[in-house]
């Protein structure tokens, strides 16, 4: 089993990295033109996504509690709890949108020339860095699309139902006024997770919360704007009927003793 499980795992780096390869030219020159990302983030949604999650072995199902305003920008931030989830989000989300990602991803060859000039990029170590996403988030929004961010301060430990969130994301949408739109990603964390010993293909669910307003914030109301989004994602994951994400959690520890 954990051999078809390595196997699985090698399939899904495969169906990931191809279709990149094979529209690499055609992605490069849109990313160039001045309303090119229209038409890729389109490709990255209805072909890589859906070839990556149905290839892997998986299908999408969402619920939306308040269908939301294509005219207007919002802030999509969700739980981050396995590879699968950039798939997922471009799969789910109502509005196209540009993510916040840490500046390490430009090393992949190929996908990071594309990652550059597609998702604003933040080195979590420089202060300068950190500071210019709110600069490139407005040209973004500018534009009339949304920016996601996956706001947990580390998402690699197994154990950790959902972590702390860090600030900047809700700064983002303090500052420019936004809607935060919480999304909850309830499967991945058991049938894709990090450790790649684990997993089997399936059912994702989605669900997509009204929107939290954020209208005449400021940044003293940034904490409890924070806190209030964790706590809403922290207990839909906790009080989920089918428990995976819980369940995930119970599975890692057992691994974690085996090993001891």
């Amino acid at each position: 089993m954990r051999f078809l499980i390595k196997l699985w795992r090698i399939w899904f780096y495969l169906l990931s990295a191809v279709p990149v390869l094979l529209l690499f030219p055609l992605l490069a020159l849109l990313l160039v033109l001045p309303n090119g990302y229209l038409p890729f983030f389109w490709i990255a949604r209805n072909i890589w996504s859906r070839i990556v999650l149905l290839g892997t072995g998986f299908w999408m199902t969402k619920k939306i509690s308040t269908p939301l305003d294509n005219k207007k920008s919002y802030l999509l931030v969700a739980n981050h709890s396995s590879y699968i989830d950039i798939m997922l989000m471009f799969a789910a989300a109502p509005n196209p949108f540009v993510f916040v990602g840490k500046k390490e991803l430009v090393r992949i060859p190929f996908f990071g020339y594309l990652y550059k000039r597609a998702a604003i990029m933040v080195d979590r170590n420089s202060s300068k860095s950190r500071f210019g996403v709110y600069g490139r988030a407005k040209k973004v929004l500018d534009k009339g699309y949304s920016v996601c961010v996956f706001p947990e301060k580390e998402y690699l430990d197994e154990t950790i139902l959902l972590n702390p969130f860090k600030p900047g994301a809700f700064k983002i949408a303090v500052e420019h006024q936004l809607p935060i739109c919480p999304m909850v990603f309830l499967d991945c964390k058991r049938k894709f997770p990090w450790y790649t010993t684990h997993g089997y293909p399936g059912q994702l669910r989605v669900d997509i919360h009204q929107p939290l307003s954020t209208k005449g914030l400021t940044e003293n109301d940034i904490p409890m704007l924070q806190q209030k989004t964790y706590d809403l994602i922290h207990s839909e994951l906790q009080n989920d009927p089918r428990q995976m994400a819980v369940d995930a959690i119970e599975v890692w520890k057992k691994v974690t003793k085996t090993v001891q």
